[in-house]
Parts: structure tokens; sequence; C-alpha cells
């Protein structure tokens, strides 16, 4: 087997991978008492968040990769290219109550780079979290909780423009 047959092996899967780990880490997380750091006495779900979330570190990674690749972060982040066109067009049309279009350069694309982006804060500040010293943990905890609340609304906002792809594809 080679490495490409594995990477495309892994891209099918990475979205939903992403998704179910993402949730699985929001949803425990109540249950968790970690403070600067592990100790000892760390329960079930204090190990879980931070190993689950370490392994949802990797996967975000892979995640960007597999958007990056072959040149399609051009859709998800035309702005780094200030090809902006398409994604002021849309807003126009949103304005006049027209719906965008998913695909191409667009505002949906745009919302799901951002979500990639915020993604990848929420695994970068948790890793941080982990390693911090203790003096300097408490902060990245906080930065933590705070991508992790706009991931969430990334997420309601990503389920809602996906129930309104499923309805465009029925008109």
């Amino acid at each position: 087997m080679t490495i490409k047959r594995v990477w495309q092996g892994v891209e099918a899967i990475l979205h939903a991978l992403v998704l179910l780990m993402s949730l699985l880490l929001i949803f425990t997380s109540p249950w968790i008492l970690i403070g600067r750091q592990l100790t000892e006495r760390a329960g079930f779900w204090d190990l879980f968040h931070v190993y689950g979330g370490l392994l949802t570190a990797i996967l975000a990674v892979l995640f960007l990769i597999k958007v990056c690749n072959g040149g399609q972060w051009r859709l998800f982040f035309p702005w780094l290219t200030r090809d902006i066109k398409p994604l002021l067009a849309d807003v126009r049309g949103l304005l006049r109550g027209q719906l965008p279009h998913s695909g191409g350069k667009g505002l949906i694309s745009v919302i799901e780079g951002l979500g990639v982006i915020i993604l990848l804060l929420v695994a970068m500040t948790g890793v941080a979290w982990f390693v911090a010293e203790p003096a300097n943990a408490l902060a990245w905890r906080h930065y933590h909780i705070v991508f992790v609340h706009a991931f969430i609304g990334f997420i309601v906002v990503h389920c809602l423009l996906a129930l309104l792809h499923i309805r465009a594809f029925f008109d």
C-alpha cells in the first residue's frame, strides 16, 4: 500500500473524524476538571479530553493539509490572494435575499476556511495549555475556551449552511 493510497483513505474519513472528535470533546467538556495541568488523580474524562484533544489537534493539521492540497486553499482563503469579488457578490446577493451558492470562492467557502482557522486555534491553544508551565497554563486555558466557543458557533453556522445546501439541491 502506497503513501498516496493511505492519504486518500485518510482524506475520505477526515471530515467525519474531525466532526466526531470535536463533538465528543465539546459534549464531554463539562465533565472535565482540569485547571493548570493534569494531576495524578485525573479521571477518565480528563484523560480523554487531553489525549483525545491531542489526537484532534493532529487531525486538524491533517485537515488543513487536505484543504490546502492541490491549490484548494484559494477556494477557502481567497482573501489571501485578494480575490474577494465572489465573496462580495455573495454578500450583496444575501442582502437582496438571495442565498449564496456553495463551491467557488464565495461566502460559504470563506466561512468553511474560517472554520478551519478556528479549529486550528482551538488545537493550538489546547496544545499550548497542555505543554505550558503551570504559571501560564490558566491563560492558555482561557484562550482555549474562547476559541472553543467560536468553534461551536462555527459548527452551528456550518450545519445551517449544509441544510441550505441540501434544500437547494431539491429546488
